[in-house]
């Protein structure tokens, strides 16, 4: 059975995950339209996964995905931790603020949360997608026990092939192309940057599972283009942000239309894992920062909030995570449902 026909989509399209940018009013309203809505659900514990869950469930009948981060434990470095704040104490100066004292893991990986899997397996939302890795064989045969469709992100082949060796039913192939955080297994190896396109004939040819690409597709014509390579969906995340029911505040919308747009950059200095964003304060202290390893995701991430938090408390907006992909300045504004309506006619009109 397709991907399309399990979940009983209409419209070959999900809607990134986007942890703390989707909401479940943003989900329900494509998956009512005939897409498959998301939520991300790593930068919150399992009470307020729960909640999420529910409230979506309750907007929408049809079927929705919950996105899971599945980083390695983060290790406290003094040392490092120290230097970072150091580099970064004269910008906190800056706004009458000073640095945390320590930092800490705000986000816990699902690899290490067993309250998330109870609540999960206790749900059973319709699809679970995970993020940087994979859980355990356990964890996924549970899932899997519950009749849950289930997804994973991959960078490179080789993490495709560890994708399809644990026995999921398809792949988000992430180009270097798209916003937020790069999916990789391991931040530090090497990365060979493949783009969408090349990533996805790969996958297509190589793989064996449904293959949905993310990176770079904003339009009915991206949707198309990725069909022809052989997909079976296309994944949009910066495409949403811009939609009324996101929780994007108005910094960040009005970024999407500004000259940041034209520059997205891949950076590791706001949340210690590469991620793409908006052109901004933020992704311009190489000068800074260079030189220096960040600690790692996510209690890099501490820092980058706490600054962001000071300088918006002093009408500074620049330091904000502002994920976007290099497709952001075919950004549109408009409800949720608006904008699957148009992809779909965009997309009609392609495919002929």
């Amino acid at each position: 059975m397709s991907l399309l026909d399990r979940l009983r989509l209409t419209i070959p399209l999900i809607q990134a995950p986007m942890a703390g940018v989707a909401t479940p009013r943003l989900a329900a309203a494509v998956s009512e339209a005939g897409g498959l809505g998301s939520i991300g659900v790593g930068a919150t514990d399992a009470a307020g996964a729960r909640a999420m869950i529910e409230e979506l469930s309750g907007r929408t009948d049809r079927a929705f995905n919950v996105n899971l981060f599945v980083h390695d434990t983060p290790e406290a470095d003094a040392a490092r931790e120290a230097a970072w704040l150091e580099a970064l104490a004269p910008l906190f100066a800056d706004y009458g603020a000073e640095p945390p004292r320590v930092l800490r893991t705000i986000y816990r990986s699902f690899a290490d949360d067993p309250d998330m899997l109870a609540m999960l397996l206790e749900l059973a939302p319709p699809v679970v997608s995970f993020h940087f890795g994979l859980p355990s064989a356990e964890v996924l045969a549970a899932l899997r026990g519950r009749g849950i469709y289930l997804m994973a992100t991959a960078t490179s082949r080789e993490e495709a092939r560890a994708i399809k060796a644990a026995g999921l039913d398809a792949i988000v192939a992430q180009g270097i192309e798209a916003g937020g955080h790069r999916g990789m297994f391991d931040p530090i190896a090497p990365d060979d940057a493949l783009g969408t396109l090349a990533l996805t004939r790969l996958l297509v040819r190589d793989a064996g599972l449904p293959i949905v690409p993310a990176g770079g597709i904003m339009d009915g014509a991206g949707i198309a283009a990725a069909l022809d390579l052989g997909a079976a969906a296309a994944q949009l995340g910066t495409a949403f942000v811009a939609c009324p029911e996101s929780a994007a505040d108005d910094a960040y919308r009005a970024a999407l239309t500004g000259p940041g747009a034209e520059h997205t950059t891949l950076t590791s200095w706001i949340s210690g894992r590469p991620a793409r964003a908006l052109a901004n304060r933020f992704t311009a202290l190489a000068d800074r920062l260079n030189g220096r390893v960040p600690p790692d995701y996510p209690r890099a991430y501490d820092a980058g909030k706490a600054l962001h938090a000071a300088a918006k408390g002093n009408g500074e907006h620049g330091f904000g995570a502002q994920w976007a992909g290099q497709g952001a300045p075919l950004s549109r504004a408009m409800p949720a449902a608006e904008l699957v309506r148009t992809l779909r006619e965009e997309l009609d009109r392609c495919r002929g």
